[in-house]
């Protein structure tokens, strides 16, 4: 039985939404065919995975530090922005047990995606190829700040094809959590695939930027592929491959509130 065979059965995991702000961009920089009056928040919303091994959180979205890490970047890189709760204080809010979260599962190490990192004293979950991504980025070092005093956690691909992907990282060996290689957008970029026993995501993380990237088969328009994405011809591949699951998989691309309608966000009550 392959680990995509919808016959698994599946531990009842249950995922959360927590928004942690926002920024404005054009749907003309997002993908291709966009229109250049339509101004969209683009949020910044890690998810958290509950799960009877532990948990993990998928991306750390803006932390407490977040304007201060803002002011690392160029400033060509500095959209307007709207900053929420972090991420630590949204757990703390809802009375979760910090004990529980056992790390933070990275879909790559962009600002947008790290910050919250210096806030939770777990480890990082991230790929050889996106440790040495990071380490050479030069006009993105929040990764490097918010990362240096926390134990980085290499992600393998040795188990198997999984959805089309040629390999696999099995995460707790029950096809709950499963995460495969998509390196276009950064050189050690991946894509989560959570499975419940109700509901089935792909967390695309930057693969696109808006719904409209899978929904109709298009990249970033080709200025926004030569600054953002490592390997053009990658994201294109990894797309189309994504499309195909449309049908079965809730996509979620990171930075597309739309994507998060019907994920719950935490609350006390909801832990209980």
């Amino acid at each position: 039985m392959s680990n995509s065979d919808p016959a698994v059965q599946l531990p009842d995991t249950s995922v959360f939404a927590l928004p942690t702000g926002s920024y404005s961009s054009r749907a003309a920089f997002a993908f291709r065919g966009g229109s250049f009056f339509d101004v969209r928040p683009f949020t910044a919303t890690p998810v958290l995975v509950r799960h009877v091994a532990g948990d993990l959180l998928i991306d750390a979205g803006f932390g407490r530090a977040f304007e201060q890490h803002l002011r690392t970047l160029p400033r060509f890189r500095r959209a307007a922005h709207l900053v929420h709760t972090p991420v630590v204080d949204q757990l703390i809010a809802a009375e979760y047990d910090l004990s529980h979260l056992t790390g933070i599962l990275l879909t790559h190490s962009h600002w947008d995606h790290v910050s919250g990192i210096a806030d939770l004293d777990v480890p990082v979950l991230i790929t050889a190829a996106e440790i040495e991504y990071a380490r050479n980025a030069r006009d993105d070092k929040v990764f490097a700040v918010v990362s240096q005093d926390r134990r980085l956690i290499t992600i393998g691909f040795d188990d198997g094809p999984f959805e089309g992907f040629p390999a696999s990282h099995d995460h707790f060996g029950d096809g709950s959590v499963v995460v495969v290689p998509a390196a276009g957008h950064t050189s050690g970029s991946v894509i989560v695939f959570v499975r419940t026993a109700r509901e089935r995501y792909a967390f695309i993380g930057d693969l696109a930027w808006q719904l409209e990237g899978v929904e109709r088969v298009v990249e970033r328009p080709w200025l926004m592929r030569r600054l953002a994405d490592s390997d053009p011809t990658r994201v294109r591949e990894d797309l189309i491959r994504v499309a195909a699951l449309a049908d079965r998989y809730h996509i979620v691309p990171a930075h597309d509130a739309r994507a998060f309608r019907g994920i719950p966000t935490l609350s006390a009550a909801a832990l209980r």
